[in-house]
């Protein structure tokens, strides 16, 4: 039974259809075929047709073949409550003060398989600026958060496998093995430091943010326009990230990998 025009029922129906088919994506079924989503639906194929294609066209699912699976739209929505939002309301001051420091723009990262997304930020005041912005979505092999992910978390690396990198800069990494070369330094340092690699005129400096098993939890880092920040600025801005990163790191309750036992 559908209701009247304007009553409002209507549309209810549409999201409860909507939310059937998101509901139809699981761990273990990560990118089911639309033959799949009418079958757990029990929608008629028509319907869920046309459904995911406007799910699709809007970027909350993506379509790869014959198989669907949740879109970047979506991820970018469910960024701040990957970490939690009292996490992020928690660690928010720290990135005001890293602002405050290093004058440039302070991050807070989680990650979504291959990609990075910012759940927290503390934007610069200067007038010349790079933007970033809450539920900005990057790849993860370019750039310094990136990089922290993909040397400290392992989970991350293993997603990412021996995949073709796609370069968007020549300063992007050109394969897995100049990448995994750059890893071993960032473990090394304890930090990420990279210019140019996601575009060419923005920089970026990030440290892990552990958690109460030392693993990793989140990424912390500043970011900045290469016209403003350059190599020979790099070392003023270390310091802060990974004070900042080790703070973040206590007001998680988490510790460092040494303090495992």
């Amino acid at each position: 039974m559908t209701g009247s025009k304007g009553d409002g029922r209507g549309g209810t129906l549409v999201l409860r259809k909507i939310s059937s088919i998101l509901d139809s994506f699981t761990l273990e079924s990560p990118e089911p075929t639309l033959r799949d989503l009418a079958k757990a639906t029990g929608l008629p194929s028509s319907t869920c047709q046309r459904l995911v294609q406007d799910l699709v066209a809007e970027g909350y699912l993506d379509r790869d073949g014959d198989r669907y699976r949740i879109g970047i739209a979506l991820v970018r929505w469910a960024a701040p409550g990957a970490l939690g939002l009292d996490a992020v309301r928690l660690l928010r001051p720290l990135l005001a003060d890293l602002r405050d420091q290093t004058g440039e723009s302070a991050c807070l990262y989680v990650r979504d398989g291959t990609f990075r997304t910012i759940v927290a930020v503390a934007e610069t005041r200067h007038v010349v600026m790079r933007p970033f912005r809450v539920g900005m979505v990057m790849p993860i092999h370019a750039g310094a958060p990136g990089k922290v992910f993909l040397a400290f978390d392992p989970g991350a690396r293993s997603e990412l496998g021996e995949a073709t990198l796609e370069r968007f800069t020549d300063r992007t990494p050109a394969s897995t093995v100049e990448l995994d070369r750059q890893l071993d330094e960032v473990r090394d340092a304890g930090v990420a430091v990279a210019f140019g690699e996601r575009h060419p005129d923005v920089g970026s400096v990030a440290a892990p943010v552990r958690d109460h098993t030392g693993d990793l939890a989140v990424v912390l880092g500043v970011g900045f326009p290469t016209s403003r920040i350059g190599p020979a600025d790099v070392e003023r801005l270390v310091g802060p990230v990974v004070t900042a990163a080790r703070d973040a790191t206590h007001e998680l309750g988490g510790r460092p990998p040494a303090d495992r036992g």
